[in-house]
């Protein structure tokens, strides 16, 4: 099977480790789905929005596989959770989930994964504040689309003072994890790309 050689401009994590072929590329994009699954179960139960692992995964697979590959791996996922597959937290799934409470998040993820992508891209996970600023501004996309989303389903609920209840329970409560999630960012992707990169010298020299 033909390698496909991406320019050095585009080249992302995944592109240094795995030949950049259609196979790799479909073992890739299901691995990043698969990623996000385990740690969507790594949760803390809250309502309306718990508190998971999941979102570093989306942006971890977005910085790892570029645009393209993290957005169909986050695609893949929310797929996967609607016809049945127990693949969002707490092994829920079906279109009830991407209706619910969460269902902007989910659809959010697919957007950060290619905007974090398309910043890895361009070489911003190989420093640390550039790799941290990359993380936060997936998430922000996230929230972008899951806060307004949520105060709809609030509002639709009867849920009183919605505005402050979505702001205390779909945002407050996750800016200290956020920001922990991009300082480890921070740390495993530059180092990854320093030790490659003298590993390469090395064999080269």
């Amino acid at each position: 099977m033909t390698t496909l050689a991406p320019s050095a401009r585009r080249l992302v994590l995944a592109d240094r480790v795995f030949p950049r072929t259609l196979l790799m590329n479909i073992v890739l994009v299901v691995a990043g789905a698969g990623l996000t699954t385990v740690l969507a179960q790594l949760a803390i139960p809250m309502w309306p929005v718990p508190i998971t692992g999941q979102t570093f995964a989306v942006l971890f697979v977005g910085a790892t596989l570029g645009t393209l590959r993290g957005a169909l791996s986050m695609l893949l996922y929310a797929l996967l959770g609607i016809v049945g597959l127990p693949v969002f937290t707490q092994g829920s799934h079906g279109l009830s989930v991407l209706a619910g409470p969460t269902g902007g998040y989910i659809i959010g993820f697919i957007l950060a994964a290619a905007a974090v992508g398309w910043l890895a891209s361009r070489e911003w996970d190989r420093k640390w504040l550039r790799t941290i600023v990359a993380f936060l501004v997936g998430t922000v996309i996230i929230y972008a689309i899951g806060l307004p989303w949520l105060y709809v389903v609030l509002s639709k609920l009867g849920v009183p003072d919605t505005l402050n209840y979505t702001l205390q329970h779909g945002l407050y409560v996750f800016i200290i994890g956020d920001v922990i999630k991009a300082v480890l960012a921070g740390v495993i992707l530059p180092v990854t790309w320093y030790f490659l990169n003298k590993r390469k010298s090395t064999t080269q020299s």
